[in-house]
């Protein structure tokens, strides 16, 4: 199920509720559009309008904890986990992500396990370090890439924070979490002919080889003019078994709410673009249109 949440200033987010079973997953916002320009994610093209305050990040719990007694799971709560994988760079909105995140995981609160509330970034080093220091959250680092020549690319925030810093400081917080059995998901979008290949999964291997972490294969989630396609069943399967091969925990997103457009990668809400970039990538499909490319 997914939210349309109205915010102060005219913009809106997106939040998403996954329902599976006894778990109840929900995808929260942490910014109106995003100030990053991830190539593959249908939110960077919207550009990016303002912050969450913390209640407006908070406040998506809130109201899918109290919209439909029908979501209920089988230990008779709603939300049993929540991704901050909504519209936003998390670690770009620092202060309100943490506080409500302490929302979200204290008793008085909504008593979500720390280990049930995950944050996921793209790379902003600095903030990932500050982290470290207040918080014991589960991290997510979306890397889709094994190498800066195609991180660069598909993440456009890899060129000031290369994957060599990134690994590094998400160790530095996997360190100085006291349960030293934690590790970092580590998310990678598939798309077809791009970073879907064996040697690819190879070159993942070898990039993780002693990092601390599963990781978590996404196939493309396509939104009009994106330019990128959904692997092949096959294709993900033959990256799937190099990496499980190598002797990593390997998990294959299942695509659920894409007829809602609320997969991953797909949220849009609508954004009053500070950017620009919103009528960039549109004058620049039409463009493509124009000469049939």
């Amino acid at each position: 199920r997914k939210w349309l949440v109205q915010v102060d200033g005219g913009g809106l987010v997106e939040t998403v509720l996954i329902p599976d079973g006894k778990r109840a997953t929900l995808c929260v916002s942490s910014q109106v559009g995003c100030s990053l320009d991830c190539s593959f994610c249908s939110t960077g093209k919207q550009g990016f309008q303002r912050d969450l305050t913390a209640a407006e990040i908070i406040g998506q719990v809130w109201l899918a904890i109290n919209s439909y007694d029908a979501f209920q799971s089988g230990n008779g709560r709603v939300v049993t986990n929540v991704v901050m994988m909504g519209m936003g760079e998390p670690l770009l909105n620092f202060d309100n992500v943490v506080t409500a995140m302490d929302l979200m995981m204290d008793d008085l609160g909504y008593g979500i396990s720390k280990r049930r509330v995950t944050l996921s970034t793209s790379g902003v080093v600095p903030a990932l370090d500050k982290l470290a220091k207040v918080s014991e959250v589960s991290l997510a680092v979306s890397l889709h890439a094994a190498n800066d020549e195609l991180r660069n690319q598909l993440v456009p925030v890899n060129r000031r924070y290369p994957i060599a810093q990134l690994l590094a400081s998400a160790r530095r917080y996997i360190d100085a979490q006291k349960d030293k059995k934690r590790v970092v998901t580590i998310e990678y979008t598939l798309m077809a002919g791009i970073n879907d290949q064996p040697d690819q999964a190879r070159e993942l291997a070898e990039l993780l080889a002693d990092f601390p972490c599963k990781i978590n294969l996404i196939p493309f989630n396509p939104f009009p003019n994106s330019g990128y396609e959904r692997p092949s069943g096959n294709a993900v399967s033959r990256f799937w078994q190099v990496l499980v091969d190598a002797g990593f925990i390997v998990t294959v997103r299942t695509t659920r709410g894409d007829d809602i457009d609320a997969a991953c990668g797909q949220l849009v809400g609508d954004v009053v673009d500070r950017t620009r970039r919103s009528a960039r990538h549109r004058q620049n499909a039409e463009a493509a249109l124009e000469t049939g490319l």
